[in-house]
């Protein structure tokens, strides 16, 4: 936007004091009267114009090479991600990895073959991931929302996933032994070919989930499934299933 606009010439001195009618404004007349003389000259400079051209013309460079530079920014902030969740690898805690795996999920990113194996992660959001191969276990993702998420298979053996979300995931030839699913949210999960030996499955979400194909579920705790798909509670228990409230007791008969 060019800020300069050509000006008037201001009047004479002598014709413009002739209209001052108290002797004390006189100063504050004529300090105004020489900024509009000074405002009045540069306006007629052609290289102030040149100058503001030159700022308007360096703006709209710095918008294109921005957008320009886009690409690279966002490999940037994935290579850093990917770095977060490399460096952390094999180690307990966070390590900034929840906010390193939900931004790559959210550029949607494949995170097939990663690997969070004892890491704290509760809460974490990755809906839709694609997490083929992975590997989950042993770590903590409490309450996590994976809802839709590709889980062929990977390996969430001994994981805490108390409560979480896992709407429609696909665990197919999955392995799920010895996890913690007491509360989560299984309804419509495809479990073909998994393995859930072991499984803490108490008072789950089993609304049309696809469980013919389940490879094993020998000592899968069943106590208060909810919304178990019909023939599913007396087909696994025929398989090894058991249903057990106390944790205790659970463990006497494994």
């Amino acid at each position: 936007m060019i800020l300069r606009e050509p000006r008037h010439k201001p009047e004479a001195w002598a014709k413009h004091k002739s209209g001052i009618k108290h002797a004390w404004a006189l100063p504050f007349v004529a300090f105004e009267w020489l900024w509009e003389w000074l405002a009045f000259l540069l306006s007629n400079w052609r290289f102030l114009e040149v100058l503001e051209y030159l700022g308007t013309f360096s703006v709209l460079v710095a918008v294109i090479l921005f957008f320009n530079e886009a690409g690279d920014r966002i490999k940037q902030k994935h290579y850093q991600a990917w770095q977060v969740i490399n460096t952390a690898q094999g180690k307990g805690g966070s390590g900034g990895r929840v906010e390193a795996l939900q931004e790559l999920n959210t550029d949607r990113v494949p995170l097939v073959g990663i690997d969070v194996s004892g890491a704290f992660l509760q809460g974490v959001s990755l809906p839709k991931a694609h997490l083929l191969r992975s590997n989950f276990s042993r770590c903590d993702a409490r309450n996590g929302n994976f809802q839709s998420a590709d889980f062929t298979y990977a390996d969430l053996s001994s994981g805490n996933f108390r409560e979480a979300d896992f709407r429609k995931a696909l665990f197919r030839s999955s392995h799920l032994d010895d996890a913690d699913l007491w509360g989560a949210n299984l309804s419509g999960s495809d479990f073909s070919d998994a393995t859930l030996v072991n499984t803490d499955l108490r008072n789950a979400d089993l609304s049309d989930v696809r469980w013919q194909g389940i490879k094993s579920l020998r000592m899968a705790n069943l106590y208060g499934v909810k919304n178990a798909p019909p023939g599913f509670v007396s087909w696994a228990i025929q398989r090894g299933a058991v249903q057990i409230e106390s944790d205790a007791q659970w463990e006497a008969v494994r």
